[in-house]
């Protein structure tokens, strides 16, 4: 019996929805972690309110040694600081990086086949007083949209889409107001995790032995050339 209670605990944790929910309007960007019904609010954070510092007393000592005119003694002139220079990185391989950077690329393969689009909205508002001008912004604009539409469509599935693109004469302004909330369950993103997390793991190992052996050789090697070189009478 507590085989299937685990079981089905297994089961609805993992079905629980997991996303990022991001929104634009005339307030600015907005963004939420979502973890089944809670929702988290990453952006924009709520502003703390500052403590206004209370005016320090001056001790009985500081006001004996500041002079009568009230203006503080001169600091003696101090060596300026010597920055510590930056040294340029060397790069690494590319043939080293290129396991990591395909298992980077058959995750996004991978994960963009099991996120879910809840929902995609895209209105955007052209102003203009010159009909003519407006009329070509209006075309170039819908097709742009038509065209984002159809390579998201095509890398995710959309479950609700709203798209339009409208004229306004007396708005002085262009505006656009998007929203996008992705989902993923909670067990698809473990598995993946796994998968590939296992994958990177093996990957990194691998490229850290195979650099370590190449400085071991390198090592050898000036050590045999300093002892073949002929010393100095």
């Amino acid at each position: 019996m507590g085989w299937w209670i685990a079981l089905a605990g297994i089961a609805v944790l993992s079905a629980i929805p997991v996303g990022l929910y991001f929104s634009y309007d005339a307030d600015g960007l907005r963004g939420q972690l979502i973890l089944g019904p809670i929702r988290h609010t990453l952006f924009p954070q709520r502003k703390k309110e500052k403590e206004t510092p209370e005016p320090e007393q001056k001790t009985e000592e500081q006001a004996e040694s500041q002079p009568k005119s009230g203006k503080p003694s001169p600091k003696p002139p101090q060596p300026p600081e010597s920055k510590p220079e930056e040294k340029g990185k060397k790069g690494g391989s590319y043939r080293d990086f290129l396991p990591l950077i395909r298992v980077g690329l058959d995750l996004l393969g991978d994960i963009r086949r099991k996120i879910r689009v809840k929902r995609l909205s895209l209105h955007l508002v052209l102003a203009g007083d010159d009909p003519c001008d407006l009329a070509v912004n209006y075309g170039r604009a819908l097709a742009a949209a038509e065209a984002l539409t159809a390579q998201l469509e095509r890398a995710f599935v959309i479950q609700n889409r709203d798209v339009d693109v409208e004229c306004d004469f007396a708005a002085t302004q262009t505006r656009i107001t998007a929203e996008i909330d992705v989902r993923i369950t909670l067990g698809r993103l473990l598995a993946l995790t796994a998968v590939y997390g296992v994958r990177g793991l093996k990957e990194y190992w691998n490229l850290k032995k195979k650099r370590k052996g190449g400085a071991e050789n390198e090592s050898e090697t000036s050590q045999h050339v300093g002892n073949n070189h002929p010393e100095n009478p």
